[in-house]
Formats: C-alpha cells, sequence, structure tokens
C-alpha cells in the first residue's frame, strides 16, 4: 500500500476520568508513549497539536461524588486540577488540556448530536432498563451490582466484573441491586437514541480490515473479532442527570452516553487550543477537517472499540471529519504481579510519585518505555524500577556522560580537544553509531517505543566500551595527543544522547545539554560527529542520575503491603458456620481460664512456645501452643487465657502437653490469644 502523506499530525491521548489521581497503568498505556512521539515530530520540524482533557462526564464520577457527600462539579473540580498539574510536573506536554463540562465543549457535543439527529442518522428505540424505585432514577450499568454469571464474585458491576474481566449486561447479572438505595431494581421501558452500528459494518470492514492493515496486532486483532459479529446499534444517550442534556424535544432527563460526549472533547479541546492563539495554531478545522492532517489516537486496550469503531462511524455519520490513520493501543501494566485497580487503591498515583521521589520524572518513564505493554500485558514492580535505575541509567548512561567530562576537566580544564588521526578503535566506535537516527526514526515511526528507547541507550554502551578499550587514563602519560581523540569522539556519542534521549527523557537531557553548553540543537543532526566544536567549553560536570537506595523501595513496598491489607479488612467475610452440633457435644469440652505463669520458646523448634499454666488446682500446668511467629514470649506473661482442659495429654519436641491454648485466626492469616476482658481466678469455666 503506498504510503499517506501528511502536512500535520493531530495526536490525542485518552481523556481521564476525573473521578481520581492518574496511576503509573495510564501512564505506561497512554501518556508516555504519546509524549514520546509527539516530542518527536516537533524535534523534527513537524506541525503537531498535542490534545488532552479530563473527561468529567459519565457515572464514576456520580459514583465518586455520592461516596464523599459532594456535588459531581465539586469532584471534576479538584481532580480535573490534580490530574493537569501532575501531568505538568511529569513532563507530558500538552498543547492544551481541557474538560468536557466546559462551555466549548457542551455546545460542540450538543451541535453534533442535532446534527446526526436532523441528518436521520440514529433511531429511536424502547427498551426495558432496570429502574430503582426509591431512588426514582433508570439505573446506569455502575449503579447496578450483583452476582457475577462466570465467576460468582459477589460485586460486579453491571458493565464488567473487575474480578475476573468478563464484559457483562445488568440483565445477567444474579441477584442485582442498586448501588444509590440498595435496593432490588425492576424492569421499566424507556426511549432512547442509538447508532446504527449495523449500517457501517461493511465500511468499517473495508476501511479498517483492508486500509489499515498496518495497525498494532492487537489493535487489528480486537477489531476483526467485533466486526466478524453482526454489529448492533448502541445507544448514544442515557438516562441521567450528570451530563450534556440530549438536545431532542421529548429527551427530558436524558444526557448524552459518556462515550459519545468524550471523544468529542479532543475536538472541542482543539477548537478552544486555536481560539485562543489563532496565529499560532490556525483553525481549529485544519485540525481535524483537511485530509492533509493525520489522526492518531493513543489510548489504552480497553478503549480500542470505542475509538475505532464507534467514534469513527460518529464522524461518518456526521461528515466532514477526518478519521484516525493510526491507533497504537497499548495493553495493560499490571503493578507487583497483581492488576491495578483504582477501586483497590492498588496502584502507583503519579500525584504521590512526584511527592515521595522529587526529581525522579525520568526515571519513572524509563522504566515505563522499557517495561511497556506495547502488545501484550507487562508488570512493574519496585525492585525492577531501581535495578533499572541502578543498573542502566547511573552505571551506564551516567557513568558514561560524568566519566567523558571528568576527564575532559581533568585533562583540558573542560574544553573540548581537537580531533586527531583516527585508528581502527575510533572508526569502529563512529561506525557503530552513524546510523543512529535512521533506527530511531523507523522504531518511532512504528511505535515502538521500548525498542526506540533501547536504541538510544545503546548510544551509551558504545561509550562506555570505547573509552574503557582506549583506556586515556593511562594513554596520557606517553601519548596526550592521542587522549585528546579519544575525548573528543566521547564528548560528540555524549552530546547525540542528549539528542536521543530527548523525547524519552526531557528533564535528564536538559540537564545535559546544561552541561556541556549546547543549547540549541536539531534532530537532523543526530549521528554527527562534530556537534562539539574545539575549543567548546563546558560546564562543570554533575552526576546525570543519583541511585537510589533500599530504603526507598522499602517505603513503596510497605505502602503497597499497607495497601493490601486494607482491602483484605474490607473485604473480609467470616467463614461459614459449620454443621450444627448437640449442646451435650459442647459441653464435653472443659474450656478454662490460666494464669500465664512463664512462657518461653522450645529449643530447635520455630513454632512452638512453652506455656507455664496456673490452672487453679494448685499444680502448674504445661500447654506447648504453635504460636511462635506471632508473639515473643514475653507477651504472653500475666496474661489470663482460655484453654482446653481435658484434652488427652501429647507429647511434641519430648515436651508433654496438656491442653490447647484457644486463639482467634484474623483475616489476613494473623492470631490473636483468646483473653479475658475482666480479672478472671485461674481455673474459671467457660460455658
Amino acid at each position: 500500500m503506498e504510503e499517506k502523506k501528511f502536512k500535520r499530525t493531530t495526536v490525542t491521548a485518552a481523556l481521564p476520568y476525573a473521578n481520581g489521581g492518574v496511576h503509573i497503568g495510564h501512564l505506561a498505556g497512554v501518556y508516555v508513549p504519546a509524549d514520546i512521539y509527539v516530542r518527536y515530530l516537533r524535534l523534527k520540524k513537524q506541525e503537531v497539536v498535542f490534545i488532552g482533557g479530563s473527561d468529567e462526564h459519565g457515572v464514576p464520577i456520580t459514583l465518586r461524588a455520592k461516596k464523599e457527600g459532594i456535588t459531581p462539579q465539586d469532584v471534576c473540580d479538584r481532580y480535573h486540577q490534580l490530574i493537569k498539574d501532575s501531568f505538568k510536573e511529569f513532563g507530558i506536554s500538552f498543547d492544551v488540556y481541557s474538560r468536557t463540562t466546559s462551555k466549548t465543549h457542551n455546545k460542540l457535543a450538543s451541535d453534533f448530536f442535532k446534527k446526526l439527529y436532523d441528518d436521520g442518522k440514529l433511531i429511536e428505540k424502547e427498551t426495558e432498563q432496570y429502574y430503582d424505585e426509591e431512588a426514582h432514577q433508570f439505573l446506569a450499568d455502575r449503579y447496578i451490582m450483583g452476582e457475577c454469571p462466570h465467576c460468582h464474585n459477589q460485586n460486579a458491576y453491571g458493565d464488567q466484573c473487575e474480578k475476573c474481566g468478563s464484559d457483562l449486561s445488568p440483565m445477567e447479572l444474579i441477584n442485582p441491586h442498586s448501588t444509590i438505595s440498595g435496593s432490588k431494581p425492576v424492569v421499566r421501558k424507556t426511549k432512547n437514541w442509538y447508532l446504527p452500528l449495523n449500517d457501517y459494518q461493511d465500511w468499517l470492514k473495508k476501511w479498517i480490515l483492508d486500509e489499515h492493515k498496518e495497525w498494532r496486532s492487537n489493535v487489528y486483532g480486537q477489531c476483526k473479532s467485533w466486526l466478524d459479529m453482526d454489529l448492533q446499534p448502541r445507544a448514544m444517550t442515557r438516562d441521567l442527570d450528570w451530563g450534556i442534556p440530549v438536545p431532542v424535544k421529548g429527551a427530558e432527563g436524558k444526557v448524552l452516553y459518556v462515550w459519545f460526549d468524550a471523544p468529542i472533547g479532543y475536538i472541542s479541546n482543539t477548537k478552544e487550543l486555536c481560539d485562543g492563539a489563532p496565529e499560532r495554531f490556525g483553525s481549529w478545522e485544519k485540525w481535524w477537517k483537511d485530509p492533509e492532517t493525520r489522526l492518531v489516537h493513543f489510548i489504552g486496550k480497553d478503549n480500542i472499540v470505542f475509538h475505532c469503531i464507534i467514534f469513527p462511524t460518529m464522524l461518518k455519520a456526521h461528515g466532514g471529519y477526518i478519521l484516525p490513520d493510526n491507533v497504537p493501543a497499548n495493553e495493560f501494566l499490571n503493578l507487583e504481579d497483581d492488576k491495578i485497580s483504582t477501586s483497590r487503591n492498588w496502584a502507583v498515583w503519579l500525584h504521590e510519585y512526584l511527592h515521595e521521589l522529587p526529581g525522579k520524572q525520568d526515571v519513572l518513564r524509563y522504566v515505563l518505555t522499557a517495561n511497556a505493554p506495547e502488545t501484550k500485558d507487562n508488570n512493574f514492580t519496585w525492585k525492577d524500577f531501581q535495578e533499572r535505575n541502578n543498573s542502566e541509567l547511573v552505571a551506564i548512561y551516567g557513568n558514561f556522560v560524568n566519566r567523558a567530562l571528568q576527564l575532559t576537566k581533568k585533562y583540558w580544564e573542560g574544553v573540548v580537544p581537537a580531533c586527531g588521526e583516527l585508528q581502527a578503535v575510533d572508526r569502529a566506535a563512529l561506525d557503530e553509531f552513524k546510523d543512529v537516527k535512521a533506527k530511531l526514526e523507523a522504531y518511532l515511526d512504528a511505535f515502538k517505543f521500548r525498542e526506540a528507547q533501547k536504541e538510544a541507550m545503546n548510544l551509551a554502551r558504545i561509550g562506555n566500551k570505547y573509552i574503557t578499550e582506549c583506556e586515556p587514563w593511562k594513554v596520557w602519560k606517553t601519548d596526550p595527543k592521542r587522549v585528546e581523540t579519544v575525548l573528543y569522539i566521547s564528548l560528540q556519542l555524549v552530546a547525540n544522547l542528549a539528542i536521543a534521549f530527548e523525547p524519552f527523557l526531557p528533564f535528564s537531557s536538559k540537564k545535559l545539554r546544561r552541561l556541556i553548553n549546547m543549547a540549541d540543537f536539531n534532530w537532523s543532526e543526530l549521528g554527527s560527529t562534530d556537534l562539539l566544536k574545539p575549543g567548546h567549553q563546558l560546564s562543570e560536570p554533575e552526576l546525570l542520575f543519583d541511585k537510589i537506595e533500599d530504603d526507598v523501595i522499602q517505603k513503596q513496598l510497605d505502602k503497597l503491603s499497607a495497601t493490601k491489607k486494607a482491602n483484605e479488612a474490607v473485604a473480609y467475610k467470616a467463614e461459614p458456620v459449620k454443621k450444627t452440633v448437640a449442646f451435650d457435644d459442647f459441653e464435653k469440652l472443659d474450656i478454662r481460664v490460666g494464669h500465664v505463669k512463664a512462657c518461653c520458646k522450645v529449643a530447635k523448634s520455630k513454632k512452638l512456645l512453652q506455656f507455664t499454666i496456673d490452672d487453679g488446682s494448685g499444680t502448674d500446668r504445661t500447654i506447648l501452643s504453635g504460636i511462635a511467629a506471632y508473639y515473643e514470649p514475653e507477651q504472653l506473661v500475666g496474661k489470663d487465657v482460655l484453654f482446653v482442659a481435658n484434652f488427652a495429654p501429647r507429647k511434641m519436641m519430648g515436651i508433654e502437653s496438656q491442653g490447647m491454648i484457644l486463639s482467634a485466626v484474623n483475616f489476613d492469616g494473623s492470631l490473636n490469644v483468646t483473653t479475658t476482658i475482666g480479672a478472671v481466678k485461674p481455673g474459671s469455666q467457660v460455658g
């Protein structure tokens, strides 16, 4: 297929819901790769706009508002600002970051729907939906919970089970209930407007399956699986009170479906940008209606259907708009071998990371790109984060830069020396990196950011190898002229690194340019061997990256461990009561109160503690209990505990145990010895 030529590029990044912060899954799946691509296009002096914004309608916003007892707008205002500030501090270089509650968006989305309605592109359908009689409203999918029919999770939503990942419809749930009132919903008829996707199926098949075979296999495959089935009309309106009102007579109490509303936010945010700076960006229509503009959506895999099938159908039905040329969707990033979940707070939140690890933006950008889930789900661990920082950014990239700058300072007071006669080792090093620009561009143009970053890091590997082979600190004593050549070539590699890493690590690239006094550069110069001229003065050397110590990582692991325990506490349900027994059977047990006179660990046993118990008989009783992992012996001395007195004696580790200490096992596996609230005489019976 002949490659299409474009004059400019519109890049969008999925609009995050303004009901919480942004986490590393969002960053790895959408925002870091989008930012890398946009920075790359800007470096090539290409015309590009980078569009972002907050998605502020839909049920997740209202759920958060109800939970906190505030209005949906309060929720939006808080999290929109938090997300916007976090993106800015992290270096996500949007040209505009707006919101779907803006007046510009409200009008554009409303007008878009009205045109489809007026042109007869929508169909009106009456369907049965769940209705909450106590709350007096129809229930959107996320307002309904029940038992998943597949894995029997009791807390599945009406659109998805977060435990097994199954897509659901509310009618599939077992024993559904309203999350608003808790009552069992009833089925009622309601009217909504639908986009007849089935009318566009043949067009979608040709446009995607025939004309976009270059799309990533995960994107193409998911689209094909949908298109191989019969597409059905999709509701574009909802029975809700939060959102953009449906601009049609008789649609009172209904709003635009959030997945109709949100992607139009890309357009309205572009309009807002262009209206505010027309001299720089021109008309918004050239970014959305000119066939010479390329449209690229960066999204996660859960949004593929909306961006590849539903939104393009909306644009096609409306007419006049360009369609996405590529949708490089990523798979999911897990956290410490567990699925990231906002509801369980199992995430690394960007705003918290920026506060707890200040100045480490590029470290996270580097690790997320190195672990990018481009074709399959991947995993983030704090140990890998530490290892990549210490073994790659510090030991390879930072080490090479520091060696080159420190040696130049030592031998030439930080002035770039002249290049003398080249030897075989010099030519070999130069030959290794001469194609870096072509290799980087091939990967970046194909949205293979993980491989592109590897190629950039390879420059530092070449540099380290070159300096080690040449040993300038030894040669200086006998041949200073030779060292001039070695350091000249090394410094050219350093300058190339500043350019090559610019799309990936903008903060450290800026710092490196300051260290080598390279204020201006051009992407076209990447691969050049004369970026720093002889006589050019360098700045005082500084370390480019710092080692991350174990205690920093342990704090993050402890934080996740506390989250896991909190989740287990919330999710805890007592085991079902055992089979009924006769009261006579219970009476056979002689449970008594004993006073712990002494307690010690049993030699050669990791599990056992040995108790000396005053049981009220006048003769001390010895009991062994396997609770050494939960208590130090001194914690139990002086306590009144419950024990079974009439079990037959049993020998363990050569010691006779005369009973059993009673303990309660907690939800997290911890254990608590049962004691009395007040003082009770030893030997008192329980019953």
